[in-house]
């Protein structure tokens, strides 16, 4: 494989390209370099082609490298890429290659601006992390973290300056130091250290990928840097995802084992089954909540898979179907009351219907009333008083203004969350959160769109790597037999709290959870509340 030829060939064409007016002045120019060798022709001195490809660019291109398999010298590309504003990916051989170029090529299809820059008062912030980048891509982010180091700072003032299709873009921004404190102490319970952990956790990436360019001397200062924030924020990074345990008599030293080299040749098909840097809580998740937010718990309950389902207000639902038992739930969609003009309605669940006719149950709950009906007795509840209701086959246990506990005899226990908005809130209505504590008793051929992931669902993660919004880690899932593109966020499980909720890290599946849930979300329609439809 001959790479430093090629390179500096695809140099020289977008060069004259720019030099004969062939590009726009403000078009996005890249070198996507694929590869599944090493160098065994013309110039093989890794360094070499380095230099002369960084010469050769000049801080005019980006270089993005894919390389293919196991036999590329992975470190080699990345370091070619970071020092030419690109990143490096491998393409797993084992794994389904187009899936992955084409995620890759999402990343970097719709370049918006070019040249961003962002400025801070200079005596008024320290240890800013990265804040000038080569290109803004449409659907990523730009963070940019640091520390306000002037105490009497009243007024914090921003600007951006960017590239645009055909202008420069300046933007320019201040805020009251005093009114962001308040704002952060009232919401202390919503967002807790995470600002100082963001700016921790970019500084330690950008660290990270520093040390791949550096000198021995540098290397080792960089390294000492790196413990220290993982070790502080408790971060997993190449440098601390191994704990070795020495004997007593060498408890004072320290050993730090750093992270295998790419270019080692390590075992094909190891995989793995948790993302590094989050706790695994092992609780069970299978609910739905907020606009809507599926949470399903998955690998025995170490980890989660989290999708939406955009719907259309008014909609119903089907969440639980069993055939066996005879037990249905329904969920019906209700809208925010106001929307901008061609921007997606957000939906939330307004009401529950759930059906058990072998008990001759029948609970429909809202934002206003919980009705339960037993054969002939019907008795309704408003959520402003605590009580309960308990017969031979199920009970019901309702706390004023928070919540309901529904269990159906041995079969399932449902929890059902209460939101309250504001009073006479422009925007939002109250809307339900439905939760599952128990459903073993449920059959396997319980369905619905919670119902399907009742029973154990695995799910293979694979290739975590950050994405170019380095705060999100990426990740590749094989699960029912698909393979899927995810996304590390966090989700809330409002059933101990209704108000603030615990955050629970899940693996994100876009367009409304394609390839995880069985069909799409239109096939769960059903025409009314209480109605028991079985496949």
């Amino acid at each position: 494989t001959n790479l430093n030829d090629p390179m500096l060939e695809a140099v020289r064409l977008l060069d004259k390209a720019h030099q004969d007016k062939q590009l726009p002045e403000r078009s996005v120019s890249m070198i996507i370099l694929l590869t599944d060798g090493k160098a065994n022709e013309g110039e093989t001195i890794p360094t070499k082609i380095q230099q002369n490809v960084k010469k050769a660019v000049n801080g005019r291109y980006s270089i993005y490298c894919l390389g293919f398999g196991y036999d590329v010298e992975f470190s080699f590309l990345e370091k070619m890429a970071l020092e030419n504003n690109g990143v490096a990916r491998r393409i797993y051989e084992d794994s389904d290659a187009p899936l992955q170029l084409q995620g890759f090529y999402d990343e970097v299809a719709n370049p918006l601006l070019l040249d961003i820059e962002l400025q801070y008062p200079e005596n008024a912030i320290s240890e800013l992390t990265q804040a000038n980048f080569k290109q803004y891509y449409d659907g990523s982010e730009i963070v940019v973290a640091g520390k306000i180091s002037d105490n009497n700072l009243d007024l914090l003032r921003a600007e951006v300056f960017a590239q645009g299709a055909n202008e420069h873009l300046t933007l320019k921004t201040e805020v009251k130091v005093s009114e962001v404190e308040n704002v952060t102490q009232q919401q202390q319970y919503v967002f807790g250290d995470f600002t100082e952990r963001l700016w921790a956790y970019l500084t330690i990436q950008q660290l990270l990928e520093k040390r791949v360019s550096a000198e021995t001397d540098e290397k080792k200062n960089l390294t000492d840097r790196i413990l220290e924030l993982s070790l502080k924020y408790s971060f997993v990074t190449p440098l601390t995802s191994m704990v070795v345990t020495k004997p007593e008599e060498n408890k004072n030293d320290n050993i730090v084992a750093d992270k295998p080299s790419e270019d080692v040749n390590v075992e094909r098909h190891q995989k793995l089954h948790y993302a590094p840097g989050f706790a695994q809580k092992g609780r069970a998740f299978t609910s739905v909540d907020t606009d809507p937010h599926f949470i399903i718990s998955i690998n025995d309950h170490s980890d989660a898979i989290c999708f939406n389902v955009d719907g259309k207000p008014g909609a119903i639902l089907n969440l639980v179907t069993d055939p066996s038992t005879d037990f249905v739930v329904n969920g019906q969609l209700i809208g925010v009351k106001e929307t901008e003009n061609n921007k997606k309605i957000k939906t939330y669940f307004g009401k529950f219907g759930i059906v058990n006719n072998k008990m001759d149950v029948k609970v429909e709950v809202s934002t206003q009333m919980i009705t339960v009906s037993h054969g002939e007795d019907k008795v309704s509840f408003s959520w402003s008083t605590t009580t309960s209701l308990t017969k031979e086959s199920f009970s019901i246990s309702i706390m004023k203004e928070r919540n309901l506990t529904l269990t159906m005899g041995d079969d399932a226990t449902f929890v059902i969350v209460l939101h309250r908005v504001r009073k006479n809130h422009t925007v939002h209505r109250d809307f339900l959160g439905f939760y599952t504590l128990d459903s073993h008793r449920l059959s396997n051929m319980t369905h619905g769109l919670l119902g399907q992931f009742y029973h154990q669902v695995n799910a293979e993660i694979f290739f975590i790597h950050p994405g170019l919004d380095q705060s999100k880690l990426r990740a590749k899932m094989i699960v029912k037999g698909q393979k899927l593109r995810v996304t590390r966020v966090y989700e809330k499980d409002y059933r101990l709290d209704s108000e603030r909720g615990t955050n629970i890290p899940c693996w994100f599946v876009r367009d409304n959870g394609k390839g995880f849930i069985d069909g799409i979300p239109t096939d769960y329609v059903v025409s009314s509340l209480l109605e028991s439809v079985y496949p």
